[in-house]
């Protein structure tokens, strides 16, 4: 039965129940920004179940397009490695708004499973929650699964409802019991059934779950049953196709086969069973999708997540032997199998196919010069033994070649290698400080002119004309600019502001009759000659030209406000924290403005808040703005106050701001009020006696302020509390959190020394000396440790090896009484065993520690202890 046949048959199937077929929803859940991406057939029907959304049906069934490969629920790293996991799925469902329940839900999926689809019952079983006694019933004695066939599943998971089978929305609110389906594949493969040891094998596979939505759970854990109990379920079509199609991995179904033998094509690949063409068929899913449903390729959000899967995809068909553009020749193959069901696929094949074609152009351009490096890294590791690569050449590999650090990592992953993430966290923070000012004033500072100086127009306009005195482009300087170039344009006449005085310079368009130049930065090469740093859009531009130049007019404002809320900031300040604040620095730009100043302390919440009433008091007053040029004696005469970094000639200009007067060579608001805001949004140190305060102004102060009552209002709703209120429910919660740790403490002290008792029992005697090696279900460091002394105590003369097992690792401590470590050692034993559980460690002889990765051999290290212990003494 091929794939589209299964997904219609489900989606039939429950029309004819009465069941309301709904489109998919959107990858990009515009209505939940909880979610980087629709990850569940639930999504759409969130605010249904929540109660805030009513629909002219009661039942409803889906096919979900679903992705996974950003933020929580990320399976990128695993996939073309597994046989189950996808960047993109379809999640078939069938949902009850407030009208059947349990058993109807539980007698669709049985007949769907074994009367549509014809799955033998033998070769299914199912999951129930363990206290969920009506769906045991439901399913043995009305479906007639046998008692053998059924799991019940408790609170596998830590604490009371934590478990597989119980699911929650959140830590309160709606909730309820599961029960899932599985499917035996059979002796061949390994694997045992849910609940058992074994149940991560690939024997028994979850193919439907089914939740039901009963209770809704307070802030105290008190369960209360709903008053219209609901169903939400998912089923895998990628799963069931498998399964109905006799395979054992999902990328042996058609529609992956047909993608895979696309992708073999393209990249002139025989090995069908290649992990490359597994990514490169799941990727063209995931990046189509994602393309159709409006999300560009970007470095920020959702956009740089679809870069992410496009790079990686590149590079597994670059690992293949593909040195150009491929990928997006596989488009059309994906539109053939999926089109139908997806009508926006076929609707955007063309926009897909371009979008992805620009980017592997890009990515190709630079991915050779960067897995070179890559490889000599490895090859340098692999001679030296080292496993852990360094984060500094991971980002260069970001910074220069585009790797991102997970595409860095994939490949580091294939060769047994880590990567040193921290390092490379680092080396972003710190690119990130210093890009912006050394980059672009080495690039100024390298410039050679000798031309005549630019007259700046900017303080009355924002436009004028020019004519064009030079050009440079790598750093020398050139006759003519083509589309494409970085350059810099020297103009005799501009509107643009040079940074200067911790202003950014104007971003804006040159326009000639040859092409237009987008400016993205002004900077000083001399002190008065501009460069208009950017890139040639279109056409050409040469020496000698006219040109229009343009300011961008809202990142001028923005900036102006922001530069005229500086020193109305300066002056408020001095007011509430005395004359000694002399500013240290500044940077001015359309999003913020950033002020250092001399000061030797934190400012207080009080000092905060009254430096913004000061600062907001003057917006009000709306005062004209007044600018002259005097001379620099008159200046300092007048009371003006010089600012930090800029340089003075003898006549110098006076900007009056309100009761603010300095000097000052920025664009500043026509009157105060222009500046609409003012809003501190961040105060720390940055050096022995100087302090730095961020603010926002205008439509930024007014996002800043809406975010934060967003987030105030979205805390509140989750503390169930007002506002006003929050402090003190908080306080409330961390009281109770330091009780609870005080009592969970003297609980495992309590477990520690009843454990003691009960483990004291299982010591042999060995020439003499009590050995125990023993595990300790559930401890952690402090209890193993606890325990260990109360042993010691109670067997006098022993040698003691404890251990533990948490989340596949192994925790052991090694305990020798006094009169024993002359002969027996705890660091020799502890690592003695440690060795046989893939780790190492050591320690004092009387007591050490070690770890290890392999809990699966430490029954027989544990038996060994007795021996090895004989042995010494």
């Amino acid at each position: 039965m091929k794939s589209a046949e299964i997904r219609q048959k489900f989606l039939d199937f429950f029309a004819a129940k009465g069941h309301q077929i709904v489109s998919s929803s959107s990858l990009v859940p515009h209505e939940d920004p909880t979610l980087l991406f629709t990850n569940a057939g639930m999504n759409q029907f969130k605010d249904v179940f929540l109660g805030f959304d009513k629909r002219p049906y009661t039942r409803a069934t889906t096919s979900q397009k679903c992705v996974r490969a950003g933020g929580k629920h990320n399976d990128l790293e695993n996939v073309g490695y597994t046989a189950r996991h996808h960047t993109f799925f379809e999640m078939l469902g069938n949902f009850s708004f407030g009208d059947y329940f349990k058993r109807d839900a539980i007698k669709y999926a049985w007949e769907l499973l074994t009367e549509v689809y014809g799955l033998p019952k033998e070769k299914l079983m199912v999951t129930v929650y363990a206290e969920d006694d009506e769906a045991y019933d439901i399913w043995h004695k009305e479906v007639g699964v046998p008692a053998e066939k059924i799991v019940r599943i408790g609170d596998n998971k830590g604490a009371r409802y934590a478990s597989d089978n119980f699911w929650m929305m959140g830590d309160t609110g709606p909730c309820g019991p599961c029960t899932e389906i599985f499917y035996d594949h059979g002796e061949k493969h390994w694997g045992g059934p849910p609940g058992s040891p074994e149940e991560d094998g690939d024997r028994f596979i979850e193919i439907w779950n089914n939740v039901f939505m009963q209770f809704n759970r307070d802030e105290a854990g008190v369960m209360h049953p709903l008053p219209k109990p609901s169903v939400d379920t998912g089923m895998g079509l990628e799963r069931i196709s498998a399964v109905l199609q006799g395979v054992h991995a999902n990328y042996e179904i058609d529609l992956f086969q047909a993608l895979i033998a696309a992708a073999a094509r393209e990249t002139s690949d025989a090995d069908m069973n290649s992990p490359s063409l597994k990514v490169l068929a799941d990727h063209i899913r995931a990046c189509s999708f994602l393309i159709a449903d409006g999300v560009i390729p970007g470095n920020e959000g959702r956009g740089y997540v679809l870069r992410r899967i496009i790079r990686r995809a590149i590079r597994h068909g670059y690992k293949l032997g593909a040195r150009a553009a491929f990928f997006h020749r596989i488009v059309p193959d994906l539109v053939g199998e999926m089109g139908e069901a997806y009508p926006e696929l076929k609707e955007n094949q063309a926009k897909i196919v371009a979008t992805l074609k620009q980017e592997e152009d890009r990515f190709f351009a630079t991915i050779e010069n960067g897995m070179e490096i890559l490889e000599g890294e490895l090859a340098a590791m692999a001679d030296k033994g080292v496993t852990v690569f360094n984060g500094e050449t991971a980002f260069k590999l970001h910074d220069t070649y585009g790797f991102p650090l997970d595409l860095t990592a994939d490949i580091c992953r294939e060769r047994n290698v880590t990567v040193d993430g921290a390092a490379f966290d680092a080396a972003m923070a710190r690119q990130k400080e210093q890009a912006r000012a050394a980059g672009k004033f080495k690039m100024a500072a390298n410039l050679e002119y000798a031309g005549a100086e630019t007259t700046f127009h900017g303080y009355e306009s924002l436009e004028a004309k020019g004519k064009v005195l030079a050009l440079y482009k790598d750093g020398a300087a050139v006759a003519e600019l083509h589309e494409g170039d970085l350059g810099v344009v020297v103009l005799d006449h501009t509107p643009f502001y040079a940074e200067s005085g911790g202003q950014c310079g104007d971003r804006g368009e040159l326009k000639g009759v040859g092409g237009i130049f987008a400016v993205e930065d002004t900077l000083k090469i001399q002190a008065a000659v501009f460069g208009h740093h950017g890139i040639l859009k279109t056409g050409k531009l040469a020496v000698g030209q006219e040109v229009g130049a343009r300011v961008d007019a809202v990142a001028r404002a923005a900036t102006a406000r922001n530069h005229s809320v500086t020193h109305l900031m300066h002056k408020a300040l001095r007011e509430v924290l005395g004359a000694h604040v002399q500013q240290k620095g500044s940077q001015v730009d359309p999003d913020k403005t950033r002020f250092d100043f001399a000061h030797n302390s934190p400012l207080t919440a009080e000092e905060l808040r009254e430096v913004e009433e000061i600062v907001n008091a003057e917006i009000l007053a709306n005062a004209a703005t007044d600018s002259r040029v005097m001379g620099l004696d008159d200046a300092q005469k007048s009371g003006a106050m010089m600012l930090f970094g800029e340089k003075y000639g003898d006549e110098v200009r006076v900007v009056a701001i309100g009761s603010s007067k300095e000097l000052c060579g920025g664009t500043h608001v026509t009157r105060s009020g222009d500046i609409g805001l003012f809003k501190i949004v961040s105060e720390a140190g940055v050096a022995a006696g100087v302090r730095r305060v961020e603010a926002v102004t205008g439509t930024n102060a007014l996002a800043y302020v809406q975010e934060q009552a967003t987030r105030v209002a979205g805390i509140s709703a989750l503390l169930k509390t007002q506002p006003d209120d929050i402090a003190e429910r908080i306080a409330g919660m961390l009281d109770n959190v330091r009780s609870l740790e005080k009592e969970l403490a003297r609980l495992k002290s309590k477990l520690a020394a009843s454990q003691g008792d009960d483990l004291a029992a299982g010591a042999v005697e060995v020439k003499g000396a009590k050995v125990l090696a023993a595990t300790l279900e559930g401890a952690d460091v402090a209890t193993l440790r606890e325990t260990m002394d109360k042993l010691k105590d109670k067997l006098k003369s022993a040698a003691i090896l404890l251990a533990s097992v948490a989340d596949g690792k192994v925790t052991l401590i090694a305990g020798v009484t006094a009169d024993l470590t002359a002969k027996v050692k705890a660091g020799e034993l502890v690592n003695m065993v440690a060795q046989q559980v893939g780790g190492k460690g050591g320690g004092r002889p009387d007591m050490a520690q070690a770890g290890g990765t392999q809990p699966e051999n430490l029954p027989a290290a544990l038996a060994s202890v007795a021996a090895w212990v004989a042995g010494k003494l």
